[in-house]
C-alpha cells in the first residue's frame, strides 16, 4: 500500500520490513544531524557517538541528515556518515508536524510511507537546530525529543539574552557592549561603535556573533583596525553581536543534566593550542587540551557547578547542556556561556565530565532519552 500510515516492502534505510518492525516492542528513535548551521560538520562528528552509544536492543534507530541547503534525507548506516555518502541519497524525510500521527514521511519518486516514531534525538548544534526551532516543530508533533525546550534553547542560543538573564543572578560575568548589524552599515556607524567599545573597556577584547556555537565568527582584536574587522567578521554570522572584555584565567567547562532534579558534573579546563579556543583550535589543532578536574583556587570548582545549575534553571533548561565559565587567579567565577546541544565528539567535554563521574556514554545517552520520556 502506498497510502500514508501504511507499511509496505519498500526499502527505506534503517526501517524493519513489514510486522518483524514491532516484534520485540522495540521503541524506534529518529535521530536528527546535519543542519543548515556553521556547525553542520560538528554535528556530524557528533551524532557518530550518539548512535554508537544507543542501545539497540531498545531502539531501533531511523537516521535523518539536515544537508546545509535544509534537504532531509533518510540514510542507512552510520559509515554514509562517516563517508558523507548520506548527502547523496534520494529517500526524503519530512518530520510530520500532525499530533495524530508522530511519525516521519518518508518519499522517493513514487511511493510514500509514514514511519511512527517514538522519540528524537536531535543532534544538531547551532541555528535552525539548536535554537528552538525544531523544538517548535517536535512539540506540535507531541513527539517526545532529547534536550531543551523551546523558550530555553532559544534564549540560550542568543549569547546576547542569556546575558540579560545571567544579570539577574547576581553572577559576574564578562562585562560587554551589545552591537546590531544595522549601526555597521556605513563607515560612520563603525566608528561610533568602535568609539563606544574604546570608551567602554582596553584592549584586547573578544567580539563575537550573539548566535553561533563552536566559536565561528569569533575574533579577538587588540587595536581599532583590528576591532574593525571583526565586527565585520561577526556580522556575516549573524545580525546581533557581542563585543566583550578580555578575560584572563582558566577557561571551565561544566556538565548539566537532569529535569526537575539537576545535576552539575565536576569541571574541565580549555587549553587552547592557539591564542584562545576558536573553531580551528576545537577540533583541528592537536596542541590543544582538556583536562578533567584540574586544580582551581580553593572553592572555585563547586562555584562553578553551583553557578551552572542556577543559570540552566533559570534560563528553564531540561536535559542537557554545557555550561562555560572563567576562573581566574584569585578564584573568581565569570560566566561565559551555556550551550543546550554540546558536541558529543571524541573530543568534546561533555561526555567526558561525565565519564569522569562513572557514567558511562551508554547511560548517559540512554539518561537522556529517558528524560525526553518523562517531559512529555
Amino acid at each position: 500500500m502506498d497510502a500514508c500510515g501504511a507499511h509496505n516492502d519498500m526499502k527505506y534505510p534503517g526501517i524493519p520490513r513489514k510486522r518483524e518492525v514491532r516484534m520485540m516492542e522495540k521503541k524506534r528513535i529518529a535521530v536528527l544531524f546535519g543542519g543548515q548551521s556553521t556547525e553542520h560538520e560538528v554535528s556530524c562528528m557528533s551524532v557518530m557517538t550518539i548512535i554508537d552509544h544507543i542501545d539497540r536492543e531498545q531502539y531501533d534507530i531511523l537516521l535523518i541528515g539536515i544537508t546545509k541547503e535544509g534537504k532531509w534525507l533518510a540514510t542507512e548506516s552510520a559509515e554514509a556518515i562517516r563517508t558523507g555518502r548520506w548527502r547523496e541519497g534520494t529517500v526524503r524525510a519530512v518530520l510530520s508536524p500532525d499530533a495524530t500521527q508522530k511519525g516521519v514521511l518518508l518519499l522517493t519518486d513514487d511511493r510514500t510511507e509514514l514511519v511512527p516514531v517514538d522519540v528524537v534525538f536531535p543532534v544538531l548544534h547551532g541555528a535552525r537546530g539548536e535554537d528552538g526551532t525544531i523544538q517548535g516543530l517536535l512539540e506540535m508533533a507531541k513527539i517526545p525529543y532529547v534536550g531543551c525546550g523551546v523558550l530555553s534553547s532559544a534564549v540560550s542560543m542568543d549569547k546576547w539574552y542569556t546575558k540579560l538573564i545571567v544579570d539577574t543572578l547576581g553572577i559576574r560575568q564578562a562585562r560587554y557592549v551589545a552591537v546590531e548589524k544595522e549601526e555597521l552599515a556605513d563607515e560612520e556607524g563603525i566608528a561610533n561603535v568602535i568609539a563606544r567599545v574604546e570608551q567602554t573597556f582596553p584592549y584586547p577584547v573578544f567580539v563575537k556573533p550573539s548566535r553561533s556555537g563552536s566559536s565561528r565568527g569569533v575574533s579577538k582584536a587588540s587595536d581599532t583596525k583590528q576591532l574593525r574587522a571583526a565586527l565585520l567578521l561577526a556580522a556575516e554570522h549573524d545580525r546581533k553581536m557581542l563585543v566583550e572584555e578580555m578575560i584572563v584565567g582558566h577557561e571551565i567547562e561544566c556538565a548539566v543534566l537532569g529535569g526537575d532534579e539537576v545535576k552539575a558534573s565536576g569541571v574541565g579546563e580549555i587549553f587552547s593550542g592557539a591564542e584562545f579556543y576558536d573553531y580551528e583550535a576545537k577540533y583541528s589543532n592537536p596542541d590543544s587540551q582538556t583536562v578533567t578536574d584540574p586544580e582551581l583556587p580553593a572553592g572555585a570548582a563547586e562555584k562553578v557547578r553551583d553557578a551552572a545549575v542556577r543559570i540552566f534553571k533559570a534560563v528553564d533548561g531540561y536535559g542537557l547542556a554545557r555550561v562555560d565559565f572563567f576562573v581566574t587567579k584569585d578564584g573568581q567565577v565569570i560566566f561565559n556561556e551555556i550551550n543546550t546541544m554540546p558536541g558529543f565528539t571524541s573530543i568534546s567535554m561533555y561526555p567526558m565530565l561525565w565519564e569522569k563521574r562513572g557514567l558511562s556514554k551508554f547511560q548517559l545517552v540512554d539518561r537522556l532519552i529517558q528524560l525526553a520520556y518523562k517531559r512529555q
